[in-house]
C-alpha cells in the first residue's frame, strides 16, 4: 500500500462529499508516515440526518426482517471480498499484527453474519412479538398482547478507536436488521478502516440510499441534529460519556442513549489452587494474551489480576516469564507478536498512567525492557508492563488500581486473603464490562459467578474442562451480551436478537382476540 494524503470523502444524504476544512492527517503509529485525510467541516447535516430518517428508515421498514438480513447476507459477501484490502490499511493505521487485525476485522464481519442468519429466523415479520397476550378481565375475550416495533427514527453511532470494523458492524448490524438507518462517525484517528467498509458495501449497490451513512472527522453537531425517536449509542471515555447524557437531545427530547465507557475488567483464580495447576497456567495464559492482543487497547482486557497472596510470586514470575517472550515492533515484520499504540497522543496517555499507577505498585515486568524489532523510540510501541501490590493489606491502600484505566499493554496483579475479599476488591471498580474467573471446584465458581454478576455485563468462567473451548476473556461474542453497569456506561449491546430491542419500542396493544389474531398481516407504512 502506497500511503497518501488523500481526502476521505464522506457519506451523508445519499451521496459522496468531502469536507471543506484542512482535515486531520491520519499517521502510520510505526513509521510515522502521513496516510490519509479526514474532515467533516461545511457538510449540512440537517439535511443528511433527514434524508436518513425520512428516505432510508422508509425504504428500510417496508421491508420484513427476513429481507432485510438478506441484505446483511449480501454485505457480508462484499466485505469478505475486500478482506486483503482491510488488513493492508490496519496494519498502516492501527498498527496491529495480523492476528490482532483479525479480531476487529473478521470478528465484525463474522457478527454482520449472524445477525444476517438471524434474518431468517424471525421471518417476514415486520414487528416482534414480546410475550403472550395477557388478559384484562374474567373474560378472555379483550387482551392486551405487547410488541416491539422499529423506531421511526435513525441510530447514531460515535465510536472509539480501537475496532474501527468490529466496532461499526456489532451495532450496525442490529440497528439495520431492526430497519433503523444508521450514521457512524468513527473515532478520527482510525476511521480510514471504517469508511472504506462503508464505501465497499454502499459502492456495492446493496443497501437503499439513506441506509448507511459515514462522517470521518469532528463530531461538532452530530448531537444537535437528534430528535425523540432516534437512538444514540457511543463508545469511548467516562468524560465524554457525561457530556452527552446532559446534552438536551437526552436531557429534553428523551433519545434513547447506550453508553459503553472505561472499565476495570478483572481475572480472579480461586482459592485452592496451586501454582503450576491447570488453572494456574489457563489465568497465566489468559492474562498475558490479553495484555497484549492490540496492544492491549482493548475495552474489555483484563486490567487487574487477583490471586490468594501465597499465589503472588508464583504468578509474578509465570506471567513475566510469557510476556518476556513477546516481540514488540513493527507489525510488518512476521517475528512481531504486538505492535504500537495507536498514535502519539495514546502512547503518551499510557505512559502518564504507568507513572501514576507506580506511585502505588511495584514493577513486576518493565515493558522497557523489550527490545523493539524494526521500530526505533519514536514509534508508538510500547512494552507490556506487569504492574503488583504484593500483601493483601496494600492491596486494601492501592486505591489507584481500581480507580484507574490504562488503555495499553498495561495490569496489575493483586494479591487477596480469602473469596470474601477478593470479590471486595473486584467491586471496587465499580462497574466492569467483564470478568474472568478460573478454578476447579464448580460448585465454588458457580458461587463466584453469581455474587459478580451484579457489577459486570459478562462473568466468563474457564475451568480445565473448557480449555480447547472457551471464547477468550476479551473476546465479545454476539451471541453474548457486552456492556456493563456503574463505569461501564450502563448499556447493553448484542446478546443475540436482545440488541435488537434498543432499536423498537415497546408498545402495549389492547384488543379483542380477533384482532390480535390479524397482527401478523398488518402491513407496515
Amino acid at each position: 500500500m502506497t500511503p497518501s494524503t488523500e481526502l476521505l470523502p464522506n457519506l451523508l444524504g445519499g451521496h459522496w462529499q468531502l469536507g471543506t476544512g484542512p482535515g486531520s492527517t491520519l499517521q502510520d503509529p510505526v513509521s510515522g508516515a502521513d496516510l490519509v485525510r479526514v474532515d467533516a467541516t461545511g457538510l449540512d447535516l440537517a439535511t443528511g440526518f433527514a434524508f436518513a430518517r425520512e428516505r432510508g428508515a422508509a425504504a428500510l421498514r417496508i421491508l420484513s426482517y427476513r429481507q432485510r438480513g438478506a441484505l446483511l447476507g449480501a454485505a457480508v459477501k462484499v466485505l469478505q471480498a475486500n478482506r486483503d484490502a482491510y488488513y493492508d490499511i490496519a496494519t498502516a493505521n492501527s498498527g496491529t499484527v495480523k492476528n490482532d487485525s483479525a479480531v476487529d476485522i473478521d470478528g465484525g464481519i463474522f457478527t454482520l453474519g449472524l445477525y444476517a442468519k438471524m434474518g431468517d429466523t424471525l421471518g417476514d415479520r415486520h414487528f416482534l412479538l414480546d410475550g403472550d397476550p395477557a388478559r384484562l378481565g374474567k373474560d378472555p375475550l379483550f387482551q392486551s398482547q405487547h410488541i416491539l416495533s422499529p423506531t421511526r427514527g435513525l441510530a447514531l453511532f460515535i465510536n472509539a478507536f480501537n475496532f474501527p470494523s468490529w466496532g461499526l458492524w456489532e451495532k450496525a448490524a442490529p440497528a439495520l436488521l431492526s430497519g433503523v438507518p444508521v450514521i457512524i462517525k468513527p473515532a478520527t484517528a482510525t476511521a480510514w478502516l471504517t469508511q472504506r467498509m462503508v464505501r465497499d458495501v454502499v459502492d456495492a449497490g446493496i443497501l437503499p440510499a439513506g441506509a448507511l451513512s459515514v462522517i470521518c472527522g469532528s463530531s461538532a453537531g452530530l448531537l444537535d441534529q437528534l430528535q425523540s425517536f432516534d437512538v444514540l449509542s457511543f463508545t469511548g471515555s467516562a468524560e465524554t460519556a457525561a457530556v452527552i447524557r446532559s446534552h438536551p437531545a437526552v436531557t429534553q427530547h428523551s433519545v434513547r442513549v447506550n453508553i459503553e465507557a472505561d472499565s476495570l475488567n478483572s481475572a480472579l483464580l480461586l482459592p485452592g489452587e496451586a501454582a503450576g495447576s491447570e488453572s494456574f497456567d489457563l489465568l497465566v495464559k489468559e492474562v498475558a494474551r490479553e495484555m497484549t492482543v492490540k496492544s492491549g487497547q482493548k475495552c474489555t482486557a483484563i486490567r487487574r489480576v487477583f490471586v490468594p497472596e501465597a499465589l503472588y510470586a508464583s504468578a509474578s514470575q509465570a506471567i513475566s516469564a510469557r510476556l518476556a517472550k513477546t516481540t514488540v515492533g513493527n507489525p510488518r515484520n512476521e517475528s512481531v507478536r504486538m505492535g504500537a499504540l495507536v498514535n502519539r497522543a495514546q502512547r503518551d496517555t499510557v505512559l502518564q498512567g504507568l507513572d501514576y499507577l507506580r506511585a502505588q505498585t511495584e514493577v513486576l515486568h518493565d515493558g522497557q525492557s523489550h527490545t523493539l524489532v524494526d521500530a526505533d523510540a519514536a514509534s508508538c510501541c510500547v512494552g507490556p508492563t506487569l504492574l503488583g501490590t504484593r500483601d493483601a493489606t496494600g492491596s486494601d491502600a492501592s486505591g489507584r488500581v481500581h480507580d484507574t484505566e490504562v488503555f495499553g499493554p498495561v495490569a496489575t496483579l493483586i494479591a487477596y486473603r480469602d473469596l470474601g475479599h477478593a470479590l471486595h476488591l473486584i467491586r471496587r471498580g465499580q462497574g466492569s464490562l467483564v470478568c474472568s474467573l478460573y478454578g476447579s471446584n464448580a460448585a465454588a465458581l458457580a458461587h463466584a459467578a453469581v455474587e459478580l454478576s451484579d457489577s459486570h455485563g459478562r462473568v466468563h468462567t474457564i475451568t480445565p474442562d473448557v480449555t480447547a473451548l472457551h471464547t477468550g476473556h476479551g473476546n465479545v461474542m454476539p451471541q453474548s451480551l457486552h456492556g456493563g453497569p456503574g463505569r461501564a456506561g450502563g448499556g447493553e449491546e448484542l446478546g443475540g436478537v436482545r440488541a435488537l430491542n434498543f432499536y423498537h419500542r415497546r408498545s402495549a396493544l389492547q384488543a379483542s382476540s380477533a384482532v390480535l389474531a390479524q397482527l401478523n398481516s398488518a402491513a407496515p407504512t
